[in-house]
């Protein structure tokens, strides 16, 4: 396993693969290995007929959703190929077929029940960043205190998604939350580079999965929709950036889209009234008829 391990650890540093890839990549390979051991199939003899078996264990035993199955497709095909140096057969061992879902859009008053709804100053300041500045919940987690730029009330997140660099707006309701969380957390003797939101170890940043628990026991004491999440105060974010007449390129810049097509697709979300489109049975002439 070691040989194994090393090997793929060597092909993360040579393209420069990040840290949150790197362990979503290992966690999902180390369980086909386990998954393997309890089928006493050598990896050396793997065959694609034991992917697509494990594809099916995947779907019939285990339940997960098309889109998580093909994340471990993703996996297993890079160790096969890299690791391995095997040939892969698309045809064999197809990706899932997803359907497209619209992720849940909390209107503003639920998504203010939502920021208000717990006197921790440290939830609510990652709440506020989430929502305000359009933030992934690992971006918040691996702010810095040097991150957040009053004088040009910007966010930077470095080493995002794909990464990438990039500057966001920072909210004024944010920036109150976030002074008054610091005085009450941070002694003199803070230095610039130190997390903003550290874990229970000082020395590591709060951790994504606390971050979605705190959300989740909130949601659920405030009973709302089952399914918000995190990642729901993101969507908000560019839902009623646009509702609110933004240009799609600059919502693009301060989410870090690639690109411009997936940042539009957020139109399909918003409330059309917002944006100006009647329906044409509300028109003048319709009504006169």
């Amino acid at each position: 396993m070691n040989i194994y391990n090393q090997k793929i650890e060597l092909y993360f540093e040579l393209k420069g693969t990040p840290h949150s890839t790197r362990e979503s990549y290992f966690r999902r390979i180390q369980a086909f290995f386990v998954y393997l051991e309890k089928q006493n199939t050598p990896i050396q003899e793997l065959k694609e007929e034991d992917i697509q078996q494990y594809i099916l264990f995947l779907k019939k035993e285990k339940g997960l959703s098309p889109g998580t199955i093909n994340n471990y497709i993703s996996s297993i095909r890079f160790f096969y190929t890299f690791v391995l140096e095997k040939d892969w057969n698309a045809r064999k061992v197809p990706r899932m077929k997803r359907l497209k879902t619209f992720p849940v859009v909390p209107s503003r008053e639920e998504i203010q029940t939502l920021l208000n709804s717990t006197d921790n100053l440290k939830h609510k300041a990652i709440l506020a960043l989430l929502y305000g500045s359009g933030l992934r919940v690992s971006e918040v987690a691996k702010l810095k205190i040097q991150d957040i730029c009053s004088k040009t009330m910007r966010v930077r997140v470095e080493h995002a998604k794909h990464n990438t660099n990039r500057y966001t707006i920072l909210s004024e309701t944010a920036l109150k939350v976030l002074r008054e969380y610091f005085r009450s957390n941070f002694t003199k003797t803070y230095h610039p580079t130190d997390w903003l939101f550290p874990g229970q170890n000082s020395q590591d940043h709060i951790h994504v999965k606390t971050i979605k628990n705190t959300i989740i026991k909130l949601r659920n004491k405030l009973k709302l929709d089952s399914r918000i999440s995190a990642h729901t105060l993101r969507h908000c974010f560019s839902t009623h950036l646009l509702e609110d007449g933004t240009d799609p390129v600059f919502i693009q810049q301060l989410l870090g889209h690639k690109s411009l097509v997936t940042t539009l697709s957020y139109l399909h979300m918003t409330s059309k009234s917002y944006i100006g489109v009647k329906s044409p049975l509300d028109s003048e002439g319709s009504r006169q008829r």
